[in-house]
């Protein structure tokens, strides 16, 4: 952990920002906030082309002008608000962890409205859970197993994605998936997508600063030149193709649309509220995670492993699935490329004023984005993926008790292309042999509600029927 040194304030940016008392400089923050831009701008192309390939149930789609504003309107503002009020490092974007729930949990059973208001209630019971310290009480409930296999199962599903959006992995004619098409990769897209993913792990490998988004701007331009030489190529929602503008005026089309609680009657009370529970699972316990890790890097915990200002800073990442939710973006959390700058000397909330304002420039640049195919951002879905698998090795392979349930809930998210279905199965698969094996007291009160909300998830069809 690094360690801070103290040192006199120097004017009023140090004194508001703390500048010296925590060993930093202003040059030091400004690096640290660029660094960190670089290494997280990759999410303004990525989350449009996960969003953007979902239809709700009304069969609409977002365009990727409208969502590329919103990702960079919803970071800038959060990651801000950060700065200012939270006075850390942390840069805030829409999470990867969060965007396919909306995109494949929530939208076909609503319209995008609706799934966005589930998002800002997501944000509103994030902020509650904070301030009452519920969201501690929910943490301890569930096994830290468990909290593992749920980041590792996630990873695993946004690298199927990745591989399907790519078209690595396509619908086999004798199995339910297979290589490519037809159990062959053909056509240059694939290839696009394989010379993104071989440069990207080795930019990485090397720790090449920035290397997704290299990788990403690199793919792009040779499927431009690929799709300039070659004719009637597919390559799915965006097709590459020079801009004929690079700057351009901010789509604000999605700004506000939001429909707070009509998913409950388009969807079901219960379908919707297992989304919503789901949005929080997923958002919170990531967040907690990279606060920790991150904030020990930039020397803001103490002796006893506590992060100055945790409070707020959890309160502001509620602010951001909001902040996120209001602007169509999906929900923003902390990222953990916010370690990129705090590599580089990041250690106040001034670096994220930095990065905020470098977010805030990048919505006038979605013509950019709007030319960067599916093929050429998903090697990040699979590195992402990759590095969030890295969290199996802390699961406890040798105990059944928790080897069933992680594994289940690892494989069902993939599997069944659907995250809410491996927490679900997972948690109910935990309580259930908890108390096969007797041990009622290993199962904490909070967990057998959580199970029952599941069983009755799994069953809503059978239950239906019942009362149908």
């Amino acid at each position: 952990m690094t360690q801070l040194q103290t040192k006199p304030p120097t004017g009023a940016l140090d004194r508001f920002f703390d500048l010296s008392g925590r060993g930093s400089t202003v040059g030091r923050e400004v690096r640290g906030g660029i660094t960190t831009f670089v290494a997280v701008a990759y999410i303004i192309l990525l989350i449009p082309i996960i969003l953007s390939g979902a239809k709700d149930v009304t069969g609409a789609q977002l365009t990727i002008p409208q969502l590329t504003t919103a990702v960079a309107l919803s970071a800038a503002l959060t990651t801000i608000l950060m700065g200012l009020v939270g006075n850390a490092p942390f840069a805030l974007a829409s999470g990867l962890g969060v965007a396919p729930v909306v995109a494949f949990q929530a939208a076909p059973f609503m319209t995008w409205d609706q799934a966005m208001g589930l998002v800002v209630l997501e944000g509103v019971v994030i902020v509650v859970f904070a301030l009452t310290g519920i969201r501690q009480l929910i943490m301890d409930a569930i096994p830290t197993g468990l909290k593992h296999a749920i980041g590792v199962g996630i990873g695993m599903f946004i690298a199927l994605i990745g591989l399907v959006d790519a078209g690595f992995v396509g619908r086999g004619e004798g199995t339910p998936i297979t290589l490519g098409t037809g159990g062959h990769l053909q056509g240059w897209p694939v290839v696009v997508f394989c010379a993104g993913l071989l440069l990207m792990l080795g930019l990485y490998v090397r720790r090449v600063p920035g290397a997704i988004l290299i990788s990403i701007v690199a793919a792009t331009v040779l499927a431009i030149v690929i799709n300039a030489a070659v004719d009637g190529l597919k390559w799915g929602v965006v097709t590459p193709a020079m801009p004929k503008d690079i700057v351009a005026t901010p789509d604000f089309g999605l700004l506000g649309s939001i429909d707070l609680f009509g998913g409950f009657g388009q969807a079901g009370i219960l379908t919707a509220t297992v989304v919503l529970f789901t949005l929080v699972l997923s958002g919170f316990f990531d967040a907690m995670g990279t606060i920790i890790g991150v904030g020990e890097e930039a020397g803001l915990s103490d002796d006893k492993g506590q992060i100055k200002g945790i409070g707020k800073i959890l309160t502001i990442d509620g602010f951001g699935a909001i902040i996120g939710g209001a602007t169509g973006a999906s929900a923003n959390t902390v990222v953990v490329e916010s370690a990129a700058g705090v590599g580089e000397g990041a250690r106040t909330g001034l670096a994220s004023l930095v990065t905020g304002g470098l977010f805030a420039g990048a919505m006038f640049l979605t013509p950019l984005a709007a030319v960067v195919p599916a093929q050429a951002a998903a090697p990040a879905l699979v590195l992402v993926g990759a590095l969030m698998m890295t969290a199996a090795r802390k699961i406890s392979w040798d105990d059944l008790e928790l080897a069933v349930p992680a594994f289940l809930t690892i494989s069902l998210m993939p599997f069944t292309y659907s995250i809410t279905n491996g927490v679900g199965a997972g948690i109910v698969a935990y309580t259930v042999i908890k108390a096969a094996r007797g041990r009622f007291s290993e199962i904490h009160w909070l967990l057998w509600l959580i199970t029952a909300i599941f069983v009755a998830y799994f069953g809503i069809s059978f239950i239906e029927g019942l009362f149908g």
